[in-house]
Order: structure tokens, then C-alpha cells, then sequence
């Protein structure tokens, strides 16, 4: 098959312990546009672009996350251009903030939100 019936990816789907605050501080701390907030779910979107987040209220333990030799694992990543501005903006606002690192001209850092999932932003 040379061509994917897949257009591009939609949303992804976080789990949040607390719906409210987590979409409050996604739209305040991460500046992304709440479009829409119900019980069970908020939805985000980043930027003018078709990308969404969707926050998913759950009591269990579970995360955005995994483990690999039981360390955490980030699988969202978003880009920044001002990343040294954006580390400093999330540690002002009381972020779970893991220092800038660098890896073959790739500079990134993880956080953490709320519930903690841990994220990456790069650039």
C-alpha cells in the first residue's frame, strides 16, 4: 500500500484527574484556545492549526505517559521557539519543570502537568 488513508491526526486524548483545573491550566499556563468544556471532557486547540487536545476526566491511574525500564516516558511533544522563555514562564507558574537539556543541536525539556503527565517541548 503506497498511500495512507490517513489524513493526519486529529486529537489526542489526555486523562486528567481534575477536569476544570486541568483545562484551566492547559488554556492559562500553555496558552492553548478552550473551545469546549463538558463533565467528562474539555477540548483545546493549539494554535489556528486542525491539532486538538482532549482532556478526559478519570478517577483511575493512568497517564499520558509510559515507563521504559520504569522510567517515565514522554509521548506528547510539542515545539517552541522561545524555549528558554517558556522554561522560565512554566517554573513562574509553580510547573514541574526538568532542565533544559541538549542532544545533538535538539534542545528540549519535559514538564509536567496537573495530573502529571509528563510532556516534552523542543526545538
Amino acid at each position: 500500500m503506497n498511500k495512507s488513508f490517513i489524513e493526519q491526526v486529529h486529537y489526542i486524548r489526555i486523562p486528567v484527574k481534575d477536569l476544570e483545573l486541568s483545562a484551566h491550566w492547559y488554556r492559562d499556563v500553555l496558552g492553548l484556545q478552550l473551545l469546549n468544556i463538558t463533565e467528562e471532557f474539555a477540548v483545546l486547540k493549539v494554535n489556528e492549526g486542525p491539532f486538538l487536545l482532549i482532556l478526559v476526566s478519570t478517577e483511575d491511574e493512568t497517564f499520558a505517559h509510559f515507563t521504559i525500564d520504569n522510567k517515565k516516558e514522554f509521548s506528547i511533544g510539542f515545539t517552541s521557539p522561545e524555549l528558554s522563555e517558556f522554561h522560565q514562564h512554566l517554573i513562574n507558574n509553580q510547573v514541574i519543570v526538568e532542565d533544559i537539556k541538549e542532544d545533538n543541536g535538539h534542545t528540549f525539556f519535559h514538564f509536567y502537568d496537573p495530573t502529571g503527565n509528563k510532556l516534552q517541548v523542543h526545538w
